[in-house]
């Protein structure tokens, strides 16, 4: 799995990433992609909540600079167009296959 660059969140996105897990149900691993932060760091804050400390966490992260927060930016998008790509090279087979004589169901 690729590093992410160190991050500075805000009390505000620590909560908010808590409440999808807690509230969506979405597992720890599918929330951290959504957000595109790292998966142990959402399952402390998670595990913090559950036990009524994420507010004790400081914010003595440096913050990400302009270049880390494009990088990331660009990872995102890269994941995401090559998520659409797989689902689209299964959909063109599906309908390749329906397309063959034979084959009709």
């Amino acid at each position: 799995m690729e590093r992410l660059p160190r991050q500075k969140y805000t009390k505000e996105f620590r909560e908010q990433a808590v409440r999808v897990v807690l509230d969506q149900e979405l597992t720890i691993p599918e929330a951290a992609r959504r957000l595109t932060m790292s998966e142990k760091t959402l399952a402390n804050w998670v595990f913090r909540a559950r036990h009524g400390r994420l507010a004790g966490l400081s914010d003595v992260r440096r913050p990400v600079t302009d270049l880390e927060a494009e990088v990331s930016r660009l990872k995102r998008e890269l994941a995401e167009a090559r998520m659409e790509r797989d689902i689209l090279k299964k959909a063109t087979a599906y309908f390749a296959k329906a397309q063959l004589p034979g084959t009709h169901s």
